[in-house]
């Protein structure tokens, strides 16, 4: 039986009045089927319809501890006695910063920020001072926020392979084209390239943003090798690196993916796991770079630093610093990642996963994607048809196929029985729907 989703569908037809799309961010918009949420707890949410979801989005990741974590709550309400945003700063920004220090070497000195999108800007920013210069390397397949520098992508859904590089498009309407001047796109995993890049144009570019591991794009992971090749080619042509943990950042290891793949990034930006959904980001980096802020590069902002966001986060941070949350949340992701590829299995589906198991991209084809680009060999459509049935089976994952399953510490294993149930069932509908097994990719 469907689900009812009457009370979202009426909210929606009076929001959607008001609010452009119904809600305040386009990716939540799924038209007829926009759920509003009555409130989440732990690894569940339900909606206002009273319709109960195992979550796997988990806000894009923020969650890390599950919803209304009461110790992270406990935090917040003490910090609401200090008294709100006063434009001057409290005592705990730099206990927070001391504590980022220590489980990211990387991070010399840091400076806070309210969003992820925020901290890249910043991030480019200072990258341009410290270098002199403004064209700037994106790779393709990541997603660095929603400011005109960073919303360009591969046309990747009317490119073929054999017709040459994909165009390098605006990803919304309004982005002036004169940052297509600037901007040079690579894919991911090919260190050859990129030198080549660095060797045509070298002196014109101060930074390369990368996301190691793609939150945007199913988690398609940078190998180890690349990103100390990227590192090493960063320091010969004096070239900002800028790793973009916005995502990874405190989920996959205390240290992001700078700690698992043993690679140092000049500048690193983080958001969403550091304060358990409370809004936060940071910028962190070399201290000869960073201290350009204030000499010459402005940073700052009205809520930046905000005592609650900051309780959160100090919290949040040494939760994951000093238990073994972090190790618990990956050993549930392997274990849904083994319960998921044994339906699959018996089904004779070829699928694989990639990421890390806090952060899991799940791929129907039989060898994981190496860049961007193998997404097109990827049998997206059955993931795209599966994720809606998911859904009514009350087991919430993003509908497009290039955004992550996301774990949190509140998992647990009623959630992951749930889940498998729901799965083995959605399969099933999706290959009745289809009609045969994906057995290769869809042709593109």
């Amino acid at each position: 039986m469907p689900r009812n989703l009457s009370a979202s569908r009426a909210h929606y037809e009076k929001a959607v009045r008001r609010l452009p799309l119904g809600v305040t961010s386009d990716f939540r918009n799924w038209g007829e089927r926009t759920i509003y949420v009555r409130r989440g707890r732990g690894a569940r949410l339900w909606d206002l319809d009273g319709n109960e979801y195992v979550d796997y989005r988990m806000g894009y990741g923020p969650n890390i501890l599950g919803y209304a974590d009461p110790r992270v709550d406990e935090a917040v309400r003490e910090a609401l006695d200090v008294g709100g945003v006063f434009a001057l700063s409290t005592e705990r920004e730099l206990a927070v910063a001391e504590r980022i220090a220590r489980m990211v070497p990387a991070a010399e000195l840091v400076r806070f920020s309210v969003s992820g999108t925020e901290a890249v800007m910043a991030a480019l920013r200072l990258a341009r001072a410290h270098t002199g210069r403004d064209s700037y390397v994106l790779v393709e397949g990541g997603y660095h926020g929603v400011f005109s520098e960073g919303l360009w992508q591969i046309d990747i859904e009317n490119w073929r392979q054999g017709d040459g590089d994909p165009e390098l498009v605006a990803y919304s309407a309004g982005v002036p084209g004169l940052y297509s001047h600037l901007i040079y796109s690579v894919p991911l995993n090919d260190a050859n390239r990129l030198e080549r890049l660095f060797k045509r144009h070298a002196g014109k570019i101060a930074a390369l943003l990368i996301e190691p591991m793609m939150g945007n794009c199913c988690a398609i992971t940078a190998d180890a090798q690349y990103l100390k090749d990227v590192r090493a080619l960063c320091d010969k042509y004096d070239v900002v690196m800028i790793m973009d943990e916005v995502k990874t950042g405190f989920r996959v290891a205390r240290g992001g993916v700078q700690e698992l793949m043993g690679v140092r990034a000049d500048l690193c930006t983080f958001a969403k796991s550091m304060a358990n959904g409370y809004p936060i980001s940071a910028l962190c980096g070399r201290e000869d770079i960073m201290r350009r802020v204030g000499k010459g590069v402005v940073h700052g902002g009205t809520f930046t630093g905000h005592p609650v966001s900051l309780a959160a986060a100090d919290r949040t941070l040494q939760i994951l610093e000093d238990t073994a949350t972090l190790e618990n949340i990956a050993q549930y992701g392997r274990w849904l990642r083994d319960g998921l590829g044994q339906i699959l299995s018996r089904r004779g589906i070829p699928h694989c996963f990639v990421g890390h198991p806090a952060l899991s991209g799940l791929f129907f084809a039989p060898a994981p994607p190496k860049d961007y680009r193998d997404w097109v060999n990827t049998n997206y459509l059955f993931y795209d048809t599966l994720a809606p049935k998911l859904h009514e089976l009350g087991v919430l994952v993003e509908p497009d196929s290039r955004e992550p399953w996301f774990c949190c510490a509140a998992h647990d294993d009623p959630c992951l029985g749930a889940t498998l149930s729901a799965f083995e069932r959605a399969v099933d509908q999706t290959l009745d729907e289809l009609k045969s097994p994906p057995r290769e990719a869809v042709a593109n």
